[in-house]
């Protein structure tokens, strides 16, 4: 069986190369697969705008690269938010043929995304070692240094040098056996294969493909917390990898000593080389989308990518999502996307929600700015005065910006693993003192006033 997700990343590698960079960029990957009922594949598009675009230039582009990669497949369907309810009951996995003639995501060899290179990566001083170790990884023949472990805060790059190194690795060693794979993929497989009552071989199946590498990529890898027949199985994949030579590389929002997993586990993550990625500055951030635009054929002044860059501070993902905006933005309604009227407009709805722009690395920066803490101390466990009024601070200003876009085991489990009642506690107790203690009530608003950029 083939999971939905995986279908539809199979056919927008073979999209990708029909269409130029901005059709594929604006219109076809903001499609989300939504399921498939009699032999039809069902996309989701944002609105009905983008639905008639892509009925009208895209939809047969689509339709002849899904029929390439899975004959069974005979139509797709670009579908809005009110139309869902019309579809009747849709498969979210299928057992689908794939075209004798396509190299795909579902044989085993690994497939990285092609834009993904250290060529187009942008070097600062926030990522220099974390480059340098991931470049060396990719051209070194042994493992010289084994296991890499790569963190940072999301959307910092962690992802693009994974796949850098990947695309190397194949590139200069095609007679190796590599895997990508996410923690959340891992741990679905492993589980899946603890049930497969239909298969007695499925557990040594399972074990045999991660433990036969070359060179293991697991990404995310602090969602192995509180896992632990998982964490369990990781143990002795990577003893087997390691004791065999085999190159590991692992990826996490913080560092081994922050994730909540057994003290072995932790010990071997860190038994190599551990580079962090820190937010870039302005000029790197500026130097970054200046790149982007380059691959992407956007021609955006730098007092745009300039305006971009103030607003987003800590995120690299969200700067590439603003510009993208106004890419769109501007050909939709035929307007200069160097004018600042249409940047401003093009940005309105997008500043519109909080949650679009601010995310819980914006707020726990703005708070390690203004205390002048580190962020490991504040996301960690230490717990002098110094540490603890501030993180309680931070976890206030996250439940009341982000209110329920981000549950509250999450923002525990982003604090070094804590109690979502420990969250309740802080976010409570800082509600409480804002009404009654002036300077608490000043540190907030200040700290808001920081994030908000004003």
């Amino acid at each position: 069986m083939i999971k939905l997700q995986q279908i539809w990343d199979n056919i927008l590698l073979e999209t990708e190369s029909k269409v130029s960079t901005l059709q594929y960029d604006l219109y076809i990957n903001q499609l989300q697969p939504v399921g498939i009922h009699n032999d039809r594949l069902y996309l989701l598009a944002e609105t009905r705008i983008v639905k008639g675009i892509v009925d009208k230039n895209y939809k047969d582009i689509i339709r002849k690269c899904t029929n390439l990669v899975f004959p069974t497949i005979i139509d797709v369907e670009i579908v809005t938010e009110n139309d869902l309810d019309n579809i009747g009951d849709v498969e979210k996995e299928a057992e689908l043929p794939v075209s004798s003639s396509y190299v795909s995501l579902v044989d085993d060899k690994a497939v990285f995304v092609a834009q993904y290179t250290f060529d187009n990566f942008v070097v600062g001083k926030s990522n220099e070692y974390a480059h340098a170790v991931a470049y060396a990884v990719s051209e070194a023949e042994t493992t010289k240094y084994n296991p890499v472990f790569l963190w940072g805060g999301v959307g910092l790059g962690k992802t693009h040098l994974m796949h850098a190194i990947g695309n190397s690795l194949q590139r200069n060693f095609p007679e190796k056996k590599i895997k990508y794979v996410t923690c959340d993929q891992f741990v679905n497989e492993f589980i899946e294969s603890l049930h497969d009552t239909t298969n007695p071989n499925a557990m040594k199946n399972f074990r045999n493909k991660y433990r036969k590498l070359d060179v293991l990529m697991m990404d995310d890898v602090q969602f192995l917390a509180k896992k632990e027949g998982t964490q369990e199985e990781m143990f002795h994949t990577f003893n087997e990898l390691y004791l065999a030579n085999k190159q590991i590389i692992l990826s996490s929002d913080r560092p081994p000593k922050e994730i909540q997993i057994e003290e072995r586990l932790k010990t071997r993550f860190a038994t190599g080389v551990i580079a962090d990625i820190q937010p870039p500055d302005l000029e790197t951030r500026i130097a970054i989308l200046q790149k982007k635009c380059n691959a992407k054929g956007y021609g955006l002044d730098i007092r745009v990518l300039s305006l971009i860059a103030e607003k987003i501070t800590n995120n690299i993902r969200e700067m590439e999502g603003m510009l993208n905006r106004i890419i769109s933005y501007s050909t939709l309604v035929g307007g200069n996307p160097n004018e600042m009227n249409i940047v401003h407009d093009a940005l309105r709805d997008y500043a519109d929600s909080t949650s679009d722009i601010i995310t819980i690395d914006h707020i726990v920066a703005a708070t390690c700015d203004y205390f002048r803490v580190k962020r490991e101390d504040l996301i960690g466990k230490k717990k002098n005065k110094e540490i603890v009024v501030p993180r309680q601070i931070c976890i206030y200003l996250i439940c009341d910006i982000l209110g329920q876009s981000i549950p509250l085991v999450s923002i525990g489990e982003y604090f070094g693993g804590r109690d979502h009642t420990t969250v309740m506690h802080a976010r409570d107790k800082i509600s409480e003192e804002c009404k009654n203690n002036d300077t608490t009530a000043a540190h907030v608003k200040d700290i808001r006033d920081k994030i908000y950029n004003r």
